[in-house]
């Protein structure tokens, strides 16, 4: 019996094709994983940032002294900035997540979407700062307005952390525990409210 040496030399060229594309398939979904692990390990300090402020925030007793309660949702929303920042800037050192085209939009969103709420969580510190405490019932008025923006600010939380968790990338990083951890802290439980 004859062998056709050419459609053997096509079918081991098939074969070395499938077996390098499945090699190829693993190791980006490997560096993919690997790169979602870097970045949610990272997380981990600023998520206990996160964790603490909004812990912070939801304990604030608003019948306190105007003063006191300016004093710790001022120090809470400027923790709960930096800690945007840091997770925007661990995202900036990561580089573009390995899956083409995809992974750098998926990173410069996820930067540009972190360092917005860290805005807005910055703004929330200046609304805050500048009510007037000398007045029980203007520091009311002021804090219920704190309390409005609190509530935005944390709808727009809550839609970022879905919409970091679409595509490769996305999925990736909500399979590390880190990033578990963040998505679970990530907004207050309760908005100062005032009595």
């Amino acid at each position: 019996m004859k062998v056709n040496t050419k459609f053997l030399t096509a079918l081991s060229g098939a074969v070395l094709l499938l077996a390098v594309a499945g090699c190829s398939s693993d190791d980006s979904g490997k560096k993919l994983n690997d790169w979602a692990k870097g970045v949610c390990d990272q997380a981990a300090a600023p998520a206990k940032q996160i964790d603490d402020a909004n812990t912070a925030i939801s304990k604030v007793n608003s019948g306190g002294a105007p003063a006191d309660v300016q004093k710790a949702d001022s120090a809470a929303f400027q923790q709960l900035s930096s800690a945007y920042a840091s997770l925007a800037g661990i995202f900036q050192k990561a580089g573009a997540a390995p899956n083409g085209d995809e992974g750098t939009t998926f990173q410069q969103n996820a930067v540009t979407t972190l360092n917005h709420l860290s805005a807005q969580y910055e703004s929330l510190k200046k609304q805050v700062d500048a009510l007037n405490t000398s007045d029980q019932n203007k520091f009311a008025d002021g804090l219920k307005s704190v309390s409005d923006s609190l509530t935005k600010t944390t709808a727009d939380v809550q839609s970022s952390i879905t919409t970091l968790s679409q595509g490769d990338a996305g999925k990736a990083l909500a399979a590390q525990p880190g990033c578990q951890r963040v998505s679970s802290t990530a907004s207050p439980t309760a908005a100062p409210t005032a009595s």
